[in-house]
C-alpha cells in the first residue's frame, strides 16, 4: 500500500517527490515505490458564491440582504478544476492507505488541504507534515516524525471561521453599500478598519495647525549645550520675545559646570525577524511593499531553501533548535558574512532568552537562515537585499550588546541651566554586524528630538569655567503626524491585531486595487472614494477594536480555548446589524472621480478610473458598459504642426492619432477592424510597436535616420 501526499504548489511537490524517491512524473502527480505526491494550485476549493445558493443573487438587490446560508457550501474553482479532478481520481485508488497533508504549515495551508479532502470525501487515515524549512534534511525529518492529522483540527476550525466570517461580513456589507449607493464600494472585516485608521490620520493632518517655536543652543567651543525650561524640562520656546531675550542674556557670558553624570549603558541585540518586522525593515531600507517582501521571501524559502518558514508571527526560536544554530551559522558564513561569523564559531554560541524562548513560539519560530549552501551571485538584487537582512539579523543574535558611556553635563550661565550630552562607544557588540556607529535602539520607534547626543565631550570636572562663544537661536515649527507608509501601517495593523502576518500585505494591496488608497512615492494616501466609503460604513465596522476582538477569538479557537459555533453565531448577528444600518442610512454617495465629459451612449457623466494599463473613462451609470482610454498611449508618430509625439486613441470611427498641444487629429487606416475586443487590442499593440522605438542596440544614427525616411516614403 502507498501513501498519498498533498502539497500546496507544484514546485513543492517536485522537491518532496525528489526527496521521497518518486521518479515517475504523471500529469497530476509524481509516483514512487512508497509515495504518490500530488499538488493543489493554491486554493482549489472555495466557499460557494451567493448565486450558487439561489440564481436570484446574480443580481445585487438591497432587499435580498443579508445572505445567510444555513450551512456554507464549498465549490471547486473553475480555473483549477482540472487539478482537482486529478486529485479526486487519485483518491479513488485502492492502493492508497493514507494521506499526508504537506501544504504550508499554517492556518491557510490547513484550509487548502481540508477543503479538498472534504470534497473528494477522504475517509481514510491522514497525517500532518509540519516543517519550518524546505531543505532535504527538514523534509526527511518531517516525514520521519509525521503528526496525527486530527492534532490540527482546531487550527482548521479557526481557518474555517476566518473564511466564513470574511464571507458573511465582507460580502453582505459590500453588496449593501454597492446596492444602496450605486457605486462599487468594497468593505471587509479587516480592510475597513485599516482604511479607517488612514482616514483618521488624514483628519489629524488636515486639522493640524503648525506653530513656530525656538531652541536656544550655546556653543562653548569644545562642546554645545541646549537650554531647557527649569519647570517643564521642555527645550521649546513658543514666545519669540522670550527666545530673543534669552539669547541676548547668554551671549558671551561666563559660567561653570555644576554637575557631571557618567553612566555605562547598553543596547541589546535586536530580536530575530518575524514576517511583519521584516516587511517593515524592507520598506524602510529598500522601499519594498509588504507584498513584494512576501513574494521575494517565499522564493528564498521555497526555491532556494535558504530561509525558514516565512509567514510567522514569532521572533524567537525553540529550545530543540539550539544544537542546529552553529551549523546554520557556519552555512551562512560566506562572502561578506564569513568574517562576521568567524569569531563566533571559535567558541560555543552565547544563547540567551532573547534568542530561545519556547513560551513565545506558537506555530512557527522566527525567520532565520537554514544553513543551506548558496552562491550569492545566483540571487537577484531584491533577493540578495532581503537575504542580507535575514543573515545579518541572525548573526547579530550571537553578538553581545552595544556598550557605551553616556556623559551628561549641566552648565549654569547667567542664572540659566543648559545641558549637554555625549556618547562614547566602549564595545560595538552587535553593531559590528551592521557597520553602524549610531545609537538607535531597533526595538523602539525613532525619536524626534534636536538633542545632539553623538558629540564628543571634553574631559571636564565640576566647577570648571566655560564661556558662551556664540548663542544660537534655532527656529523650528511643530509638525503634523506623518502619513502612513507601509512600514508604519504594518505597525499599526500589528498593534491593533488587524489581520495576520500572512494576510496584511494582501489587505494593503486590496485597498490599492479597490481605489480606496493610492501609493504616492513611499506614502499611502486615501482617495476620495476611500474617504466617502468610511463615511458610509458602519462606525462599528470602522473600529479596529471590533476586528481585534474577532482576531483574538480566532486565536483562542486555534488553541482549543474558543467556540467555533459561538464565534460564527456572533458574526451572523453582526452581519444582520451592519446590513440593516446601511439600509436605514440617509447618506448620499458623490463619485469623487466624475469628469465633465458625458457618455456618448447614455449621456451620463463619465468617471475616471485607474486600470492596469493606465487611466480609463467609464460611464457612471451601472446599466451602461461604455469604457475608453482616458490617456492615449504616446507613440513616435509626429504632429505635422509642432512635431511633438502624438497619442493613439480609439473612437467610434476607429483609431486615430491626436496631438494634445495642437489638438491635431489624424485618422489611421485600420485593416484589422472587427474581430471584437481581442482583435482591437492586438491591432492597438501592433500600431504602438510600429510607431515606437524598436531599433536594436548598436544601430548607428545614420541607420535610424534612413529607416525613418523609408517609413515616411512608404506611408
Amino acid at each position: 500500500m502507498k501513501i498519498l501526499v498533498l502539497t500546496e504548489k507544484p514546485s513543492v511537490a517536485k522537491e518532496i517527490a525528489r526527496v521521497l524517491g518518486c521518479n515517475q512524473k504523471q500529469k497530476h502527480h509524481y509516483e514512487g515505490p512508497k509515495y504518490v505526491v500530488t499538488w493543489a494550485l493554491g486554493h482549489l476549493v472555495t466557499l460557494a458564491e451567493p448565486d450558487d445558493y439561489d440564481p436570484k443573487y446574480k443580481t445585487w438587490n438591497l432587499e435580498d440582504l443579508p445572505i445567510l446560508p444555513e450551512r456554507m457550501k464549498l465549490k471547486v474553482m473553475k480555473e483549477t478544476s482540472h487539478q482537482f479532478r486529478g486529485i479526486e481520481q487519485l483518491s479513488r485508488r485502492g492502493d492508497l492507505a493514507e494521506l499526508v497533508i504537506a501544504t504550508d504549515a499554517g492556518r491557510e495551508g490547513e484550509l487548502v488541504a481540508r477543503w479538498i479532502m472534504e470534497l473528494i470525501r477522504w475517509k481514510k487515515p491522514f497525517k500532518r507534515l509540519w516543517i519550518s524549512s524546505q531543505t532535504d534534511q527538514a523534509i526527511r525529518e518531517g516525514f520521519a516524525q509525521l503528526k496525527p492529522g486530527t492534532d490540527y483540527n482546531r487550527l482548521y476550525q479557526a481557518a474555517v471561521c476566518r473564511s466564513e466570517a470574511d464571507w458573511l461580513i465582507g460580502l453582505n456589507v459590500t453588496r449593501a453599500l454597492t446596492s444602496k449607493f450605486g457605486a462599487s464600494l468594497s468593505a471587509g472585516r479587516v480592510q475597513t478598519p485599516t482604511l479607517a485608521m488612514m482616514i483618521n490620520r488624514e483628519t489629524e493632518i488636515r486639522d493640524f495647525r503648525s506653530v513656530d517655536y525656538w531652541l536656544i543652543e550655546a556653543d562653548m567651543g569644545s562642546f554645545r549645550a541646549a537650554w531647557r525650561d527649569p519647570k517643564t524640562g521642555d527645550s521649546r520656546i513658543f514666545d519669540k520675545e522670550r527666545a530673543d531675550a534669552l539669547k541676548a542674556k547668554l551671549q558671551g557670558q561666563n559660567g561653570r559646570i555644576v554637575q557631571i553624570q557618567q553612566t555605562e549603558k547598553q543596547i541589546p541585540h535586536p530580536l530575530a525577524y518575524d514576517l511583519t518586522e521584516l516587511q517593515r525593515d524592507a520598506n524602510r531600507k529598500f522601499g519594498f511593499s509588504a507584498k513584494q517582501t512576501s513574494n521575494v521571501l517565499q522564493r528564498l524559502y521555497e526555491q532556494y531553501k535558504i530561509v525558514t518558514y516565512p509567514r510567522t508571527d514569532s521572533r524567537y526560536l525553540t529550545s530543540d533548535m539550539a544544537p542546529t544554530l552553529a551549523g546554520r551559522l557556519k552555512g551562512a558564513a560566506i562572502g561578506p558574512y564569513a568574517p562576521l561569523a568567524a569569531p563566533l564559531l571559535r567558541k560555543p554560541l552565547a544563547i540567551t532568552k532573547r534568542i530561545i524562548d519556547d513560551s513565545k513560539v506558537s506555530d512557527h519560530h522566527a525567520i532565520i537562515p537554514t544553513g543551506e549552501a548558496i552562491s550569492l551571485a545566483t540571487l537577484s538584487a531584491d533577493e540578495r537585499r532581503l537575504y542580507d537582512l535575514i543573515v545579518r539579523r541572525f548573526i547579530a543574535l550571537f553578538y553581545g550588546p552595544c556598550r557605551y558611556d553616556e556623559t551628561k553635563l549641566t552648565v549654569e550661565i547667567a542664572g540659566e541651566k543648559l545641558y549637554a550630552s555625549g556618547k562614547v562607544v566602549k564595545q560595538a557588540g552587535w553593531k559590528e554586524v551592521y557597520g553602524a556607529n549610531d545609537f538607535t535602539d531597533p526595538e523602539r520607534e525613532e525619536s524626534d528630538t534636536d538633542d545632539d547626543a553623538s558629540q564628543l565631550l571634553p574631559q571636564a570636572k565640576e566647577k570648571d569655567a566655560v564661556t558662551v562663544k556664540q548663542a544660537h537661536q534655532l527656529n523650528r515649527h511643530t509638525k503634523p503626524p506623518g502619513r502612513y507608509n507601509e512600514a508604519s501601517l504594518l505597525s499599526q495593523m500589528e498593534k491593533w491585531g488587524l489581520g495576520t502576518p500572512a494576510t496584511r500585505a494582501d489587505i494593503i494591496e486590496k485597498l490599492v486595487s479597490s481605489d480606496t488608497i493610492e501609493r504616492q512615492g513611499s506614502q499611502l494616501i486615501p482617495t476620495g472614494k476611500g474617504k466617502q466609503l468610511i463615511e458610509l460604513a458602519s462606525e462599528e465596522l470602522r473600529s479596529p477594536e471590533l476586528t481585534a476582538r474577532w482576531e483574538l477569538e480566532l486565536e483562542r479557537i486555534a488553541k482549543g480555548k474558543g467556540s467555533m459555533e459561538q464565534f460564527l453565531s456572533g458574526i451572523r448577528i453582526k452581519a444582520v446589524e451592519l446590513v440593516n444600518e446601511v439600509k436605514k442610512s440617509d447618506a448620499a454617495y458623490k463619485p469623487h472621480n466624475l469628469t465633465g465629459s458625458k457618455c456618448p451612449d447614455c449621456g451620463e457623466f463619465l468617471q475616471e478610473v485607474k486600470g492596469k494599463r493606465g487611466r480609463y473613462l467609464v460611464c457612471s451609470s451601472r446599466e451602461c458598459s461604455y469604457k475608453r482610454e482616458a490617456d492615449g498611449q504616446l507613440t513616435n508618430h509626429r504632429c505635422p504642426q509642432c512635431h511633438k509625439k502624438m497619442e493613439i486613441h480609439t473612437g467610434k470611427s476607429g483609431k486615430y492619432f491626436q496631438c494634445r498641444p495642437c489638438n491635431v487629429v489624424e485618422k489611421i487606416d485600420n485593416e484589422a477592424s472587427g474581430g471584437g475586443r481581442r482583435a482591437s487590442a492586438k491591432a492597438n499593440r501592433q500600431l504602438i510597436e510600429k510607431y515606437s522605438d524598436q531599433t536594436s542596440v548598436g544601430n548607428s544614427l545614420a541607420d535610424k535616420l534612413l529607416a525613418a525616411l523609408q517609413q515616411n516614403k512608404e506611408e
